[in-house]
């Protein structure tokens, strides 16, 4: 798919977000950096496509891991490099709180960064040569933001929507009603009519209107019967991960699970009781094996 001069989409899978390399006459800015584990790759991709010059903005649509994990690494190379985050999670940031960012309750790695300054929903933003639009898109993450450039129709949109589906509605496991704030979010996107979506994962694309049915059918199915939003969530921990693994023997893999303290709250949340807590994870981990998501060898889980 054509994107907009200037606009450089770096697709990177699941285990790291899609970086987005936006080149204007005054300034480079870079929209989200991808997970940990990537991060060399992230700063490889960005000099390579910059060709020696400098990064100067990097922007982070919600500061999930697979979103901010290149973070310090871009910060130690680019030392003029301005952060901008949303609002919410500022004072987390600034002092580093692992626990209040969700990387220690998933199990997940992020290295501490510094910001400079934030990214207010409702406001407006230069990224290249073009004006950008900031709006709130709270559901999968509360302070989550999408971005919208008017003249080209083009919609950032993080992980409020994919072309098959959203993100895990992290609130929903925290006990909060948040499948709501997904729906107005979908609805805030359709209101936009994007011509284009680069989504946080996945490819660009073109047929929104489907893309928001697909996303609707399955909030519904998730509001309906909340404990197989449950399930997904944490058979998606389990899949991340092994996308960052590869490979686990599976001691290793129940060892994760019972340490995490995300996945002892989904298990504990009630609509799952009944089963000892490693037999759950073994039926997750089967669950994942038979729809093709991983695979198994005797006692050694890969990744898919």
């Amino acid at each position: 798919m054509q994107l907009p001069h200037g606009i450089t989409l770096f697709e990177r899978g699941w285990l790291s977000s899609n970086n987005i390399l936006i080149r204007g006459k005054s300034h480079c800015a870079l929209v989200d950096s991808g997970y940990a584990s990537h991060a060399t790759q992230t700063l490889a991709l960005v000099q390579s496509a910059l060709h020696g010059q400098p990064l100067d903005l990097l922007l982070n649509t919600h500061l999930h891991s697979d979103h901010c994990g290149g973070n310090a690494l871009l910060q130690a190379h680019y030392p003029q490099l301005q952060t901008l985050i949303p609002p919410g999670h500022a004072r987390f940031v600034t002092p580093w709180d692992p626990v209040a960012l969700s990387y220690q309750p998933t199990g997940q790695t992020c290295p501490a960064f510094a910001y400079s300054a934030t990214l207010q929903p409702d406001t407006e933003i230069m990224l290249g040569d073009q004006r950008w639009e900031i709006h709130a898109a709270p559901g999968h993450d509360p302070h989550s933001v999408i971005l919208f450039q008017p003249e080209h129709r083009l919609l950032i949109s993080a992980d409020a929507l994919w072309e098959n589906g959203f993100g895990v509605v992290f609130p929903e496991l925290d006990g909060a009603d948040a499948f709501n704030e997904v729906g107005q979010t979908l609805d805030v996107i359709e209101a936009l009519a994007p011509a284009i979506v680069i989504p946080g994962h996945g490819t660009p694309f073109s047929d929104v209107a489907e893309a928001l049915a697909r996303a609707r059918r399955r909030l519904d199915g998730f509001a309906q019967a909340p404990e197989k939003h449950l399930r997904y969530a944490a058979k998606v921990l389990l899949k991340f991960k092994l996308l960052d693994a590869r490979h686990l023997p599976l001691a290793d893999l129940l060892q994760w699970a019972q340490r995490t303290p995300l996945m002892q709250r989904i298990y504990q949340s009630g609509a799952l009781a009944g089963q000892p807590f490693q037999d759950w994870v073994l039926t997750l981990v089967d669950e994942l094996v038979r729809s093709g998501a991983a695979s198994r060898d005797q006692q050694i889980v890969s990744n898919a």
